[in-house]
């Protein structure tokens, strides 16, 4: 079997500047993250041959159909290997590992990634809750009106009942996306935030409040990936793709095996390939979507044990200056989340982290970071292990 740890490098990146894309559409989008992170990683578009996308949230017609290809033609690129993933959110950590495989496999050398959502201006507010509301299973959950929120909630119920989680330690994480948020520029909100702000906030799911919810907001990004042997010769560190897995466990949370373990097998396989262990990572980007996930992802990716994800988080670990600090750009909950794409912003982070010219609080010596991705109600997880090469 073909080895594909170490055998790529993340060499380009870019995403859009704070949390609002006004009058820009998707494609659009699309095509000038591709062009600056290319700028960005010292090439040229004709040095590419493969585009990996993941559509977006709310498409046209043309995108909705052939998304990667609709882009390819409109950067006027002719790839070799062309694709579009269509895995929900993490989706853009796989296509990573999708990008290091077709490179080691010989299919290809230089590989275009991207995803963008201008959500907000695309969609309106009832549009953006309907779909939140029509995400269950048709016979089983959809009769009943549970929003995503309330898929959460049902998570955040069970982790209380069996561990003993408490509201204020679901708050805490809040708390810490606020206090990384406070150094990155394009977050959408950097003001302080209390525990008693989260525990003040306004009902959404029981035991859920506004503020363990993310934000909505626009934006994108796009990465480059190349050979390991070719990525000496681009203008910044190459960060390296040490470890990849997938886990599937479900695709409606009637049909869960549990509500509380979901993620172990993608980590697991990423660890493994990487040859590393849960102590020896710098900084971890985990999907921040609701403070349950991020509570729930620290225990399925062995940072901490079974059931000790709320004491983890309130000791203050995840903290800036922990000793695992947790989404350094302040997360989805704080910086934003924008749409399929959300979750991109922290793989482009962990790379500027790698690399060492993190424009939000840069966390020092770091050399491995783990970026953990969710999809659907803790359905579908993508682990990638990066390292600074």
């Amino acid at each position: 079997m073909t080895k594909i740890s170490g055998a790529a490098a993340i060499v380009g990146v870019a995403r859009t500047p704070g949390y609002s894309t006004p009058g820009r559409y998707s494609l659009e989008l699309h095509a000038a993250l591709c062009l600056e992170a290319l700028a960005d990683a010292g090439l040229r578009k004709e040095q590419v041959d493969a585009i990996l996308t993941a559509g977006c949230d709310f498409p046209t017609y043309t995108e909705e159909v052939a998304h990667s290809a609709v882009l390819s033609e409109h950067l006027g690129i002719s790839p070799q290997y062309t694709y579009t993933v269509d895995i929900g959110t993490p989706a853009f950590v796989k296509m990573v590992e999708i990008a290091a495989t077709a490179i080691a496999t010989g299919l290809c050398h230089t590989v275009l990634i991207a995803c963008a959502e201008p959500t907000v201006s695309s969609a309106s507010r009832r549009a953006a809750v309907d779909k939140m509301a029509d995400f269950g299973q048709p016979d089983f959950e959809l009769p009943f009106g549970p929003t995503i929120p309330a898929f959460y909630a049902l998570i955040a119920s069970r982790f209380m009942h069996e561990y003993g989680t408490t509201p204020e330690q679901l708050a805490r994480v809040a708390v810490a996306m606020r206090r990384h948020a406070a150094a990155n520029a394009d977050a959408r909100f950097r003001d302080p935030l209390t525990t008693n702000d989260v525990l003040r906030s306004r009902p959404i799911a029981e035991p859920l409040r506004l503020l363990d919810c993310c934000l909505t907001t626009e934006g994108g990004a796009a990465v480059v990936v190349t050979a390991r042997e070719r990525a000496g010769d681009t203008p910044h560190h190459p960060v390296v793709l040490l470890g990849a897995g997938q886990a599937f466990s479900h695709e409606h949370l009637v049909a869960a095996p549990s509500l509380t373990s979901f993620a172990e097998g993608s980590a697991a396989r990423a660890f493994g390939m990487a040859g590393i262990t849960p102590s020896d990572v710098d900084v971890a980007f985990l999907y921040d979507n609701f403070t349950i996930s991020v509570i729930s992802q620290l225990e399925d990716l062995g940072f901490c044990g079974r059931g000790e994800g709320g004491q983890f988080v309130e000791s203050g670990t995840i903290d800036p200056g922990g000793r695992l600090p947790v989404n350094p750009n302040g997360g989805l909950l704080s910086e934003g989340h924008p749409g399929r794409a959300g979750g991109f912003f922290h793989l482009v982070e962990a790379v500027r982290q790698l690399r060492h010219d993190s424009r939000c609080l840069q966390i020092d010596d770091a050399e491995i970071a783990v970026v953990h991705s969710v999809g659907g109600i803790m359905s579908n997880h993508a682990t990638a292990v990066l390292a600074r090469s």
